[in-house]
């Protein structure tokens, strides 16, 4: 795969972690700023570092599985990673403009 590739690749992950959504929050898992790092290595590997709204957050269990099986089903995704990570802890300005107007935080 090279750099072109990967780079559409990236932006196919990012689509499709954009149709996971925080069950407590109507906006998508991306625009809540709760997706830290998307890398597509050459050889199709996915890795994902997100976190949640807070450690006690009832999707905790589901929204990582939701993520690494909607990425690892994309085409010339050959393995996905997903780690959820508590460092720096998600806060509300890690939200795009997208997220807070559609919150009505704006």
């Amino acid at each position: 795969m090279n750099t072109f590739e990967a780079m559409d690749l990236e932006e196919k992950v990012i689509d499709a972690i954009r149709t996971c959504y925080d069950p407590e929050i109507p906006v998508n898992i991306y625009e809540l700023g709760l997706i830290y790092e998307v890398k597509v290595e050459p050889a199709g590997v996915v890795n994902v570092k997100m976190t949640l709204t807070a450690p006690s957050c009832p999707a905790a269990q589901s929204l990582p599985v939701e993520v690494e099986g909607k990425v690892g089903s994309l085409e010339g995704v050959s393995e996905t990673h997903v780690e959820v990570v508590w460092d720096p802890p998600w806060e509300p300005s890690m939200m795009s403009d997208a997220a807070r107007l559609q919150l009505n935080m704006l």
